[in-house]
């Protein structure tokens, strides 16, 4: 299998790096091929704007969803998103570990998307608009995994903390940037008090990762609802038997439950597992 990692730190002795090294010491010892992205190596332009079309359809007005369409058809990308959709392409898993910064990825890893997700690669596959996605689409059957970094503690993160459940934070990437091209996407594994972690939390760290690489081929994806399933019927809203009562992000994972509060309103609650070392500072 060949693995596609993609990383974003500018710190050389992160948490991030020392995980990235872990999974290419792992990956490899099982037989995988390793392929590389460190994007604050590569000085990655992090910026999707006209210099990524060198030739434009309309020279009048910058559509970026036009010009990708037309430079991603007629051979027209920079090299650099070129080298990028080609490993992408070849990969059959892609794991993105980061930091997480503000609720999300870094914004040189988000700049990694913008410009390598081309119209007719991530989306409008085969010209065909919104037929082919989530569950469908040039990304589809790739494995997708989230190795992220958090600075705080376990508990911020939990079903009622005040950040809320991480995986909830993360559905813009994994139902989004993930599943809608038809990535087959993992519980995220995460690493806990990052920003104070020692020698012995690093340790437990990283044998919890190696235990997940190790099942990188066998974990289950997160239960997100394809498109084309049937749970959709105009492609765009949930049947009304689908999920009956629930609303938001939980409903669009199938077999997950919204627990009541005590004034019978919906509780913020998010039943996929993610997988993580917690605080150990």
């Amino acid at each position: 299998m060949k693995v596609l990692l993609v990383h974003a730190h500018p710190e050389r002795t992160s948490v991030t790096h020392h995980l990235v090294e872990v999974a290419a010491e792992v990956l490899k010892a099982q037989g995988h091929e390793i392929i590389r992205s460190d994007l604050y190596g590569m000085g990655w332009k992090a910026v999707f704007d006209g210099r990524d079309f060198p030739q434009r359809a309309n020279p009048n007005r910058l559509s970026l969803m036009e010009e990708s369409e037309y430079a991603f058809a007629n051979g027209n990308q920079t090299p650099d998103v070129e080298a990028e959709q080609r490993k992408l392409v070849a990969a059959d898993a892609v794991i993105l570990l980061f930091p997480l910064w503000w609720y999300s990825m870094p914004a040189i890893m988000k700049g990694w998307v913008d410009r390598v997700w081309a119209y007719g690669l991530a989306y409008g596959y085969r010209g065909a608009g919104n037929t082919y996605r989530y569950g469908e689409g040039g990304f589809a059957g790739k494995r997708a995994l989230l190795a992220v970094c958090v600075g705080g503690p376990e508990k911020d993160y939990s079903p009622r903390g005040i950040n809320g459940p991480l995986e909830q934070l993360l559905f813009p990437i994994t139902h989004g940037t993930l599943f809608f091209p038809g990535m087959q996407v993992l519980p995220t594994f995460a690493v806990y008090g990052a920003a104070a972690i020692d020698a012995q939390g690093m340790a437990e760290a990283a044998a919890a990762w190696r235990g997940r690489l190790e099942r990188l081929s066998d974990d289950e994806p997160i239960a997100f609802r394809p498109q084309n399933g049937g749970d959709y019927p105009d492609r765009h809203v949930l049947a009304d038997h689908v999920a009956p009562g629930q609303s938001g992000l939980m409903a669009h994972i199938a077999g997950s439950v919204v627990p009541k509060d005590d004034n019978n309103s919906s509780a913020a609650a998010f039943l996929v597992p993610s997988h993580f070392i917690g605080d150990v500072s």
